[in-house]
């Protein structure tokens, strides 16, 4: 099966943040982007309890799962899973640089053993039919960037590795926390487009820094892809306009009013089935950043959402305030 159409733009997988109430509310905001799980553990597949884990809308489609860890037997295993499920794709973390998944071998660390990665890509793909990606910094620590990079490419092309997504920033283990190796190691896009230019048939995404469109944009002149993270998530209106800039197509929705309208009976469902609001509207706080009752918006979610008793009223209503701040704006002009 080829790649994904959608691996053209993505939003990145995020601890803590792309959850499934995350990646609905995306979805809502643009049919074509390509959305990415948190990062779960094979072993977490295999026993751990797979409908929170795993589970999500039919409407998240195109989605891929993003896996963590070091075993071939322990990945092919949690591949079949994911496969049945009903993901698009499975990608494999080698980028995430914190002391916990260092800890269990997997992450950044793989960026030193080339071969253990391919042997983990190959045993995914003798399993499944979907397409597997790696997902990979520029090298890690004191390594060069020229060899390490090659190096892994290399080696999990070989393996049958559908494509790669680089993370176009070292990851300094010892020395910094994943959040500083967030933003830290300086960016190299060159190195990614050396890469690419290496090798014209595969399939390659850049990450790293891309706060805007127009940069996002700028990159498809180098490489197949872009994958936002912090700036799709903390600034979603970004994501309207992806349908029609990257793809080509009608956007779903004419601005974020309409978005939010749209998105009204997934949170109801969610209600009803005994759902907090809060566990939605933490992901949107960011939807009209830079607009006039931005701040209003997001503390009225901040203070109300959060109340067990909170319904889609407390929503409207928070969205009422932007309503009215653009009005009086209106007003003035």
């Amino acid at each position: 099966m080829s790649i994904n159409q959608s691996f053209r733009f993505s939003v990145a997988p995020m601890m803590d943040w792309t959850d499934r109430h995350c990646r609905a509310f995306h979805r809502v905001l643009s049919r074509r982007a390509l959305l990415y799980t948190e990062m779960v553990t094979a072993n977490a597949v295999i026993f751990g309890d797979r409908e929170r884990l795993l589970g999500f809308s039919e409407v998240e489609h195109p989605i891929a799962v993003q896996l963590g860890g070091s075993d071939p037997v322990a990945l092919a295993k949690a591949a079949v899973i994911c496969a049945a499920w009903g993901y698009d794709e499975i990608n494999l973390n080698v980028g995430c640089p914190s002391d916990r998944v260092q800890g269990g071998n997997f992450g950044a660390c793989l960026m030193r053993d080339p071969a253990l990665v391919a042997a983990c890509v190959a045993a995914m793909k003798a399993e499944v039919a979907i397409p597997v990606t790696v997902k990979c910094r520029l090298g890690v620590d004191d390594q060069d960037i020229e060899v390490a990079l090659d190096a892994l490419a290399d080696a999990v092309l070989a393996a049958g590795a559908d494509g790669l997504i680089v993370h176009a920033r070292k990851a300094w283990l010892e020395g910094l926390s994943p959040k500083e190796n967030r933003d830290i190691p300086p960016l190299d896009y060159d190195r990614v487009h050396r890469l690419k230019a290496r090798l014209p048939d595969v399939p390659v995404s850049l990450n790293g820094g891309l706060l805007t469109l127009d940069a996002a944009l700028a990159q498809l002149a180098h490489v197949d892809g872009v994958m936002l993270g912090r700036a799709a998530y903390q600034q979603p209106e970004l994501l309207l306009r992806i349908d029609s800039l990257f793809f080509g197509e009608e956007d779903p929705h004419a601005d974020a009013f309409a978005a939010v309208a749209a998105f009204e009976p997934y949170v109801a469902a969610h209600l009803a089935a005994g759902g907090r609001l809060h566990d939605i509207t933490r992901h949107m706080l960011g939807l009209f950043t830079g607009r006039p009752g931005a701040r209003a918006f997001r503390r009225h979610l901040a203070t109300e959402g959060v109340k067990p008793e909170a319904g889609l009223y407390v929503l409207r209503a928070a969205v009422d305030e932007v309503r009215k701040a653009e009005e009086r704006r209106s007003l003035v002009a």
